[in-house]
């Protein structure tokens, strides 16, 4: 087979680039709809508003509760007062786990928390936070925001009045506290263990019991012999939150929580009521939200997992190779009967379960090669 000459100039390409980005400026405002235009110059600028932003958080929560704070500000700071935002802590203004309702009804303008935790309402909703041995916090950004996943998710929450963005990351998480070890998988049988989502599921079949608990009341659950387990995020939230102090096995991987995707859900009227700017100015700081939460999480954790490794009552362990295989096994049937539940979720496992092979074969040759490499 011939090979045809290629056509590409390296020289004009760098021309045409650079002219490009100096007249991008001028072609947007060539292209802009006149109708963009006029409806931008009748914003009323002294126009204020007051929203509220209900959390599942505990008030002033690190991180979680801080990041809701930050991007207050920064909207009040990049909107010049126009948009005033009171956030609220977790029973502040509604319980922890009523944050969809509230926002739904229009109670709260905004909420920040996590999709799983609405499975009992709409189960499709998981695939935007996180599944077992599903997606890390990059892959997971990847999908939503550059392969379709966020046009799916905003279809999905369209119904209920709602609108998602992508609003932090924890990134990858521990595998819990346990009060006694987990050497083989019927170790797993009869324990109680805070888990929510897919992955409690996963202990379901694993013969176990999850138990959807907010952040604020696993130490008494621990405490109390309510739970036997938990799983919360990692080090820095762990150990400030005393779990060292009442669990004395701590285990890696979360097998469960990859890259579990936070989210901002808005009001869909109340949102479509904002002038245009106003709009722009929300989404962007919910995406600056989005990187800062899972950079301040690899800052903590990396610093906490050392106060952790100091504990001398704590063990720190890996789940064997034979549990996770057999956690992965249950992982796949729990998805695949969420994937069948509705044809939604089939179209959104579809889309996730090709982005994730996908992606899987980039990650096998480039950062798996690596940190094999730095290992050894």
């Amino acid at each position: 087979m011939s090979k045809k000459k290629s056509t590409f100039n390296r020289k004009t390409f760098f021309k045409g680039l650079a002219f490009g980005t100096l007249s991008l400026p001028f072609a947007i405002r060539a292209l802009r709809p006149a109708r963009a235009q006029s409806k931008q110059s009748t914003v009323d600028l002294g126009k204020t508003y007051k929203w509220k932003m209900a959390t599942t958080w505990p008030p002033n929560f690190p991180v979680l509760g801080e990041g809701c704070v930050l991007m207050a500000d920064w909207i009040r700071e990049m909107s010049g007062g126009r948009l005033d935002i009171h956030v609220y802590g977790g029973g502040e203004l509604v319980p922890a786990l009523e944050v969809f309702d509230t926002v739904r009804s229009g109670a709260a303008q905004m909420g920040h928390g996590a999709a799983y935790y609405w499975a009992g309402k709409i189960p499709s909703a998981q695939f935007f936070s996180s599944v077992p041995f599903g997606l890390n916090a990059q892959q997971m950004n990847a999908w939503l925001l550059n392969a379709g996943g966020l046009e799916l998710w905003e279809e999905l929450y369209h119904d209920f009045g709602l609108v998602p963005i992508p609003a932090g990351n924890t990134g990858v998480q521990m595998g819990g506290w346990y009060n006694r070890e987990i050497n083989t998988i019927d170790d797993f049988k009869g324990l109680k263990m805070r888990m929510p989502g897919v992955g409690g599921k996963v202990l379901e079949r694993a013969g176990g019991s999850p138990v959807l608990l907010a952040g604020g009341e696993i130490y008494t659950g621990l405490e109390r012999g309510i739970i036997d387990a938990a799983e919360w995020i990692g080090p820095y939230h762990d150990y400030n939150m005393g779990f060292h102090q009442i669990a004395k096995y701590y285990y890696t991987p979360g097998w469960h929580e990859l890259g579990t995707q936070l989210e901002l859900i808005l009001n869909k009227e109340a949102y479509d009521e904002l002038p245009d700017d106003l709009r722009a100015i929300v989404y962007t700081a919910t995406l600056r939200l989005n990187h800062w939460i899972l950079s301040e999480f690899e800052a903590k954790n990396s610093e906490y997992l050392q106060k952790i490794m100091n504990e001398p009552d704590v063990t720190i362990s890996q789940f064997s190779p034979e549990i996770l295989n057999n956690l992965r096994q249950y992982a796949e049937a729990a998805i695949q009967e969420l994937a069948e539940s509705d044809s939604f979720a089939k179209r959104t496992y579809d889309s996730f379960q090709s982005f994730r092979t996908q992606i899987s074969e980039w990650s096998k040759v480039s950062e798996k090669v690596y940190y094999g490499e730095i290992e050894s």
